[in-house]
């Protein structure tokens, strides 16, 4: 029995940071998971530069209203969710992903949680697990899954080489060139071609 995983920003929706970076007008908000390999450490900065500019959920999740799927995810997803199962893996927060999984038809998500104060301050972070995308991929092949895993980032190699076949999707020059012996797809009708490949 197969299990595909996928990342969500940057594979099926843009990246929330960035976009948040672009309406809130603070560039150094544009760094991600492709930027910066350790979650952590990059979570934390984040939350620092939000204080600083007094920004918080709200002001988030209203640009996240704005955001939509990238063109033909919807159809990618519904598609491969036709022929196996599958579920996002993903580092962004509940509190973030609900608007979009909704657009995107309510598929399964996996992810973490913000630590809000009353006024709307993002004070913390609440890690689903260590090393959540690895620990849910490896989680599923102890219980009887073959994993198919696709991303972009830092954060997903972990996931990708732990499974049956893993897949780079518009990931960067430098993570492609780090990772020579992923193989690495830019449109949804190549990944989904590489998907069915490995079904085989």
């Amino acid at each position: 029995m197969y299990i595909t995983c996928l990342d969500l920003e940057g594979v099926l929706v843009p990246e929330i940071w960035i976009a948040f970076s672009e309406a809130s007008g603070i560039p150094e908000l544009k760094r991600t998971t492709r930027d910066e390999p350790d979650y952590d450490k990059l979570m934390t900065w984040r939350l620092g530069v939000l204080k600083e500019h007094g920004l918080g959920l709200k002001e988030i999740q209203e640009t996240i209203a704005t955001i939509d799927p990238i063109p033909g995810a919807k159809e990618f997803l519904d598609e491969l969710r036709s022929i196996t199962q599958v579920i996002i893996i993903s580092d962004t927060f509940a509190q973030f992903a609900t608007p979009l999984m909704e657009k995107l038809g309510w598929p399964t998500i996996f992810c973490n949680s913000l630590e809000v104060a009353q006024n709307g301050e993002i004070t913390g972070f609440k890690m689903r697990c260590e090393q959540s995308k690895l620990t849910t991929v490896r989680a599923l092949q102890s219980i009887g899954y073959e994993t198919i895993a696709s991303g972009d980032s830092y954060n997903d190699l972990g996931m990708i080489k732990a499974s049956k076949a893993g897949f780079l999707f518009k990931s960067t020059d430098k993570i492609k060139a780090d990772n020579p012996e992923l193989a690495a797809y830019e449109t949804y009708d190549a990944l989904m071609e590489a998907i069915r490949r490995a079904m085989v």
